[in-house]
């Protein structure tokens, strides 16, 4: 029986303190792996690293910053001596009407899921190439990068952005052994982004049983899929954007269903009392 072994192997992985990064590294760690977790708050990441156990290494970083970034990798350097894998996994969401949405809200979500992940990718791409290594890259996207999505129009122009940049890199790349792969996750709950994501109980019942499996993704099944990408049993793997979302992209974008079941100005006043909330917190 096949099994998936990442013994050996350093991965990066952003926003692997909370939700589905630290799932990932998780599963990495199961596998074998040592995972650097990479965010803002250095207290979730030392409260995982602790959690998960001393394969997890936790670096303070901003990804917005390539001079943070570069930092980060060089730490990296200087501690494991190696890197194998970045997971690009770091994001920022919210529901809101795009008309009321400010430049800041919107640049806020691309600094972090577009140019935080162009800003990993070419650090370890230059080194990977400078020192002739193989590596991988492994973009965490969404299932509307290609249809457009309502109320979530920062994070569909981001992560539409992200998936242009994992196929443009993936042919660039290829013959220098480097694989650069998507993941477009359906709904996976996690605490926190959830809740950004989600106006209330009623609205959540509609969506759950619109889903085709009337059931959502658990953290385990995204976490076998990424450590199957970055082993070995996947070489001739390179430009592909799997969804993972039991055929819900099959009916359409994720979040248009709102506009089909309340009116703008409920919507609208929901959008904001979920701001206020995330602002209390």
């Amino acid at each position: 029986m096949l099994t998936i072994d990442l013994r050996g192997k350093v991965i990066l992985v952003t926003g692997g303190g909370t939700g589905l990064g630290r799932a990932m590294t998780e599963t990495f760690v199961k596998c074998g792996a040592q995972v650097v977790i990479c965010g803002r708050r250095q207290e979730v990441l030392e409260k995982t690293a602790s959690e998960i156990g001393p394969a997890v290494h936790p670096i303070p970083c901003d990804v917005r910053s390539y001079e943070s970034v570069e930092a980060m990798m060089q730490r990296i350097m200087a501690q494991l001596g190696r890197l194998d894998a970045v997971v690009n996994n770091a994001a920022g969401n919210f529901l809101a009407a795009s008309e009321t949405l400010s430049p800041k809200g919107f640049r806020a979500v691309v600094d972090i899921v577009l140019m935080g992940t162009f800003h990993t990718s070419r650090w370890a791409g230059a080194y990977w190439i400078e020192n002739s290594l193989p590596g991988h890259i492994l973009n965490i996207v969404t299932t509307y990068t290609e249809t457009g999505c309502a109320f979530v129009l920062p994070s569909a122009a981001a992560k539409a952005g992200v998936q242009a940049l994992t196929l443009s890199l993936a042919y660039e790349w290829a013959p220098y052994n480097i694989r650069v792969n998507a993941i477009a996750p359906g709904p996976f709950p996690t605490e926190g982004a959830w809740s950004r994501l989600m106006p209330g109980q009623d609205f959540e019942k509609i969506y759950l049983q619109r889903l085709p499996t009337k059931r959502y993704g658990r953290p385990e099944e995204l976490g076998a899929l990424a450590a199957f990408l970055l082993s070995d049993l996947a070489p001739y793997l390179t430009g592909a954007v799997i969804p993972i979302d039991g055929a819900e992209h099959l009916q359409g974008a994720m979040f248009n269903y709102l506009a089909q079941v309340a009116d703008r100005e409920t919507l609208k006043a929901a959008f904001a009392a979920m701001r206020d909330a995330t602002h209390r917190s």
